[in-house]
């Protein structure tokens, strides 16, 4: 029976989301739709990292490069051959990817695939360092495939980045991946897999003497983090319909790993509350960066000011994040609405 109403919850809670996600195509405007769009997609990523740093314990910075690469597959392999032979003026497009058009599914996990890979090519050598190593790593490798990026004329056409990418993700989409993305991640944590990596979290040396093959399971973690963050580059690229290199710089990383630490690292839930909450904080106050009192200049930065103002006062409320490592249940949620409040004499 509880296992039933549980289902029922569920089902009720998608249904919802579903009827909100129609009203908000049908009423808002299309900057508040890509924003809300940009929220999935940021916790597409945000819980890409959250498997690596949260829940397997390693200190990786190199969710920006991965994005790039899935961005970059996913733009070259969507756009028309007029738009390419548009973007590659200076020098043409290397063929095969001159001569074909995908469809976006397809292209999409290609370009998760991709990232996938290069994350296995980059963590043999990367993950046998630990802690600080590894950051340092991961972020040198994340700025050499944005380097390389930038200076591969026939292929990414270089510092001019490419234009004309089909716009074809949307809220569907994006809201679509982000489902999946919670469910197989979900899936992981709470098997076999996942316990070995809550285990190595805590403690390596005590988890390969269990028996657990650290290699194996650190490898899996950082594919399968780098695959999501393809996914979400792609789809990003998708949303805002041009890309460059610069928009994969360290700031990009930074704002992920934001994300994480606010929602609580080792929460999926946590992780999914503080993309909305970050990315709808930076659009409200954007009014700042423009006079606000008449007849006083504006003040460029201080949206991001108040912004990281606001961000330190809620890091110093929440040590541990917003959730912790605590996740959302159906069953903390009706024992918190059906506990009773105490009385005026305390009983």
């Amino acid at each position: 029976m509880k296992k039933n109403r549980i289902v029922s919850l569920t089902i009720i809670s998608i249904l919802l989301v579903i009827v909100l996600l129609i009203l908000a195509n049908n009423i808002l405007n299309p900057f508040y739709l890509r924003t809300l769009a940009l929220c999935a997609v940021y916790t597409i990523v945000g819980l890409s990292l959250n498997l690596v740093i949260g829940f397997t314990g390693l200190f990786s910075l190199g969710q920006a490069g991965f994005m790039a690469i899935g961005a970059y597959t996913t733009s070259l392999l969507t756009m028309s051959l007029a738009a390419k032979q548009a973007n590659f003026f200076v020098a043409p497009l290397i063929s095969p990817l001159n001569k074909i058009v995908w469809p976006f599914f397809p292209a999409l996990i290609a370009g998760g695939l991709l990232a996938a890979f290069a994350a296995f090519l980059i963590g043999t050598p990367a993950l046998r360092l630990n802690g600080d190593y590894l950051a340092i790593s991961t972020l040198g490798f994340s700025e050499i495939i944005r380097i390389v990026l930038t200076n591969i004329q026939r292929l990414t056409n270089g510092a001019l980045g490419l234009i004309e990418i089909p716009t074809t993700a949307n809220v569907w989409w994006t809201f679509g991946a982000m489902g999946v993305t919670l469910v197989i991640l979900q899936l992981l944590i709470n098997s076999s897999y996942g316990r070995a990596l809550k285990a190595i979290r805590e403690d390596e040396k005590a988890a390969e003497a269990m028996g657990i093959n650290l290699y194996k399971h650190k490898i899996l973690s950082f594919c399968i983090s780098a695959f999501f963050a393809g996914i979400g580059g792609g789809l990003l690229a998708s949303l805002l319909g041009s890309i460059d290199p610069l928009q994969f710089r360290f700031l990009l990383t930074f704002n992920i790993l934001l994300i994480v630490v606010l929602g609580g690292m080792g929460s999926l839930t946590g992780t999914v509350l503080s993309a909305f909450a970050v990315t709808i904080g930076t659009e409200a106050l954007r009014f700042l960066d423009g006079p606000i009192i008449p007849n006083v200049p504006a003040l460029p930065g201080l949206r991001m000011v108040v912004f990281a103002a606001l961000l330190m006062i809620s890091i110093l409320l929440f040590r541990s994040g917003i959730m912790g490592t605590k996740e959302f249940n159906w069953d903390g949620l009706l024992g918190f609405l059906k506990r009773k409040p105490l009385s005026k004499r305390g009983e």
